[in-house]
């Protein structure tokens, strides 16, 4: 393992290009090499600049280097989102597209006896373990490039996800979801081993061990103080450990765990990032265990658009709404389509307080405020709202407004987990 790391270590881009290029050099002759990183819903993780600096040294040295963004089920980047996140320095035909319904092969299949071990008993489904085809065309490197951070899906995020999801298909992908979402997101939230992982990990080394897969993983934590990002860590290998080592840091700097509950909490979507309540749900995601009952949540969304990035997630979304477990559970038993999109009814599961507490999305003009109370949500718009909680005058954490109401603001809900610590092990 090639690593830096400590809670108040902030690796500069010196030191950085240094492990990678101490990480490439480790890997050998080199002909073609195809690199994996995430989209620009992972701003923040500084894999952008990573797969600059790897594209760089690489095709220098007169490699053919092709780069997969995993996209799992987001849309394509767009020419904009690939410069604000990879430079201005890789030609746009280094970047390929992932269609996760369309461009996978299929390597094998998890037996349902393995789901129900994990599910407990509440699913037993066979999983079909689905990738990009890119992947098998002959690299003698994949570079997997990520950040690790607590995740809603599979406790925390990156490492084998961001192959069989990011890159993966959508059998895997929507009963991945699934599995997550009836082993309850409060019990997987942060964890670096869950149901989901045990699946992930399952595929990956049963079914794709012979790609020649390496990680790069980051660490990132915000000072909130300043709002500057810091790299807190960096670790590069082939193994687990890799991602072991990573989650230790992660859940010690991007896990805050609050003494009380809030009884308000707002948080900010920032527009490069989330444009979907499919993105934009993880400020439901990762405040839920901190959020006091009968509590509300308050979600300044100003580049709000639509609610699933694929047509039919949102077309899913848009008929069933955010309705609670029951009620959805119910509803895929009822209808052939959320059936077969079982990651869509996670979602909507993983969406709902379940009646807990008070959800308002504020949109600004790209979105109807009438849309978002068709789905379950109360609705504001963005511009009122943001005039009484002006997320340029607030800072992360409590805040006292001038009429003496109290408020939990977060600047943005991807780069971490909130909880109020009697609800966290």
């Amino acid at each position: 393992m090639i690593s830096s790391f400590g809670e108040n270590v902030s690796i500069q881009s010196d030191e950085l290009r240094g492990l990678v290029s101490e990480c490439l050099e480790k890997a050998g002759e080199l002909k073609k090499v195809l690199l994996l990183p995430p989209d620009h819903t992972r701003l923040n993780s500084m894999a952008g600049p990573i797969t600059a600096m790897v594209y760089e040294r690489l095709v220098g040295e007169g490699v053919e280097v092709d780069i997969l963004p995993t996209l799992g089920t987001h849309n394509p980047m767009t020419e904009a989102q690939l410069r604000m996140m990879f430079g201005d320095d890789i030609p746009l035909d280094a970047f390929k597209v992932h269609d996760w319904r369309n461009e996978v092969v299929r390597k094998g299949l998890v037996e349902g006896e393995m789901l129900s071990e994990l599910s407990g008993g509440k699913v037993d489904y066979t999983v079909g373990v689905e990738v990009n085809r890119m992947l098998f065309a002959g690299y003698d490197l994949i570079l997997s490039i990520g950040q690790v951070v607590p995740h809603e899906v599979v406790g925390m995020a990156n490492y084998t996800k961001n192959i069989v999801v990011g890159a993966g298909g959508s059998d895997i992908i929507n009963k991945s979801h699934f599995l997550g979402a009836v082993a309850g997101i409060e019990n997987i939230l942060g964890q670096t081993d869950s149901p989901v992982r045990r699946l992930f990990n399952h595929a990956v080394e049963t079914y794709l061990s012979e790609l020649p897969i390496t990680y790069m993983l980051t660490v990132m934590e915000q000072d909130y103080a300043t709002r500057e990002m810091h790299m807190r860590g960096f670790y590069a290998g082939d193994d687990v450990s890799v991602f072991e080592e990573a989650c230790k840091l992660a859940r010690a700097v991007n896990i805050t765990l609050l003494d009380r509950e809030p009884k308000k909490v707002v948080v900010y979507l920032d527009p490069h990032e989330f444009q979907s309540t499919w993105l934009g749900n993880k400020a439901v995601y990762r405040t839920r265990m901190a959020i006091a009952d009968g509590g509300e949540l308050i979600v300044l969304a100003p580049a709000l658009k639509e609610f699933g990035e694929d047509p039919t997630i949102d077309k899913l979304i848009r008929k069933f709404g955010y309705c609670g477990t029951p009620t959805t559970l119910k509803h895929v038993e009822e209808d052939e389509e959320l059936r077969n999109n079982l990651g869509a009814a996670a979602h909507l599961i993983h969406g709902s307080s379940e009646g807990r507490f008070g959800i308002t999305y504020c949109p600004g003009k790209d979105l109807s405020l009438d849309e978002v109370r068709s789905v379950g949500f109360k609705a504001v718009a963005f511009d009122e709202m943001a005039a009484r909680y002006n997320p340029e005058e607030l800072r992360d954490g409590w805040n006292m407004m001038p009429d003496g109401e109290e408020i939990f603001y977060i600047s943005n809900p991807a780069l971490g987990l909130w909880a109020y610590k009697e609800k966290f092990s």
